[in-house]
C-alpha cells in the first residue's frame, strides 16, 4: 500500500513536468529551419486563410423550374381574438408555409401598435396548411395576409 501511495505521488509529480518539457521542446520543420510550434500554428491558419480566399463556392443561379405548380391550401385558420375592435386597426404578416403545412417565421410588418400583435401571432402560428407543391414535391411558399376590422 505505501509503495502504491508513492507511485500515485510519483506519477502526479513528475507528468505535469514531462509535459511541458515536450511541449517546449515540441519544433517543427518549416523550409528547411527549425520553428516553434507557435510558428508552424500561424503559418497553417495564413494558409487556410489564404486558400478560402480563393475556394470556388457553388452558387444556383438559377432556381428549377416547376412545371406543375399548386398553391398551399388553408386547412385551419381560425382568426384571431382581438381585444376591442377598432377601425383604424390593421395589422400585416408575412409568414412562411413549410414543406410540413405548418407556419415559420410569422413576422409583423405592419401595426398600429402592439395591443393586438401578440394575439394575431399566436393565431397565425396555429394554422395549418396543404403546402405547396412544385412538380408533386411538397415545397416552401411565402404568404402575407393583413388582419383590420372593416
Amino acid at each position: 500500500m505505501p509503495l502504491r501511495k508513492f507511485c500515485l505521488i510519483l506519477l502526479v509529480a513528475v507528468a505535469p513536468a514531462m509535459a511541458v518539457a515536450a511541449v517546449r521542446g515540441a519544433s517543427l520543420r518549416v523550409g528547411g529551419e527549425q520553428a516553434s510550434l507557435t510558428a508552424r500554428e500561424q503559418q497553417v491558419w495564413r494558409s487556410a486563410v489564404h486558400d478560402s480566399e480563393f475556394a470556388a463556392i457553388p452558387h444556383v443561379s438559377t432556381r428549377s423550374s416547376c412545371a406543375a405548380t399548386q398553391p398551399p391550401e388553408a386547412l385551419a385558420t381560425p382568426n384571431p381574438l382581438l381585444d376591442k375592435p377598432d377601425p383604424a386597426s390593421k395589422v400585416t404578416v408575412s409568414f412562411i408555409i413549410g414543406t410540413d403545412g405548418r407556419v415559420h417565421s410569422p413576422l409583423i410588418l405592419e401595426s398600429n401598435g402592439t395591443s393586438q400583435d401578440r394575439s394575431v401571432l399566436d393565431a397565425v402560428r396555429s394554422w395549418r396548411y396543404r403546402p405547396a407543391m412544385c412538380n408533386g414535391v411538397p415545397t416552401e411558399a411565402e404568404a402575407k395576409i393583413e388582419f383590420s376590422s372593416r
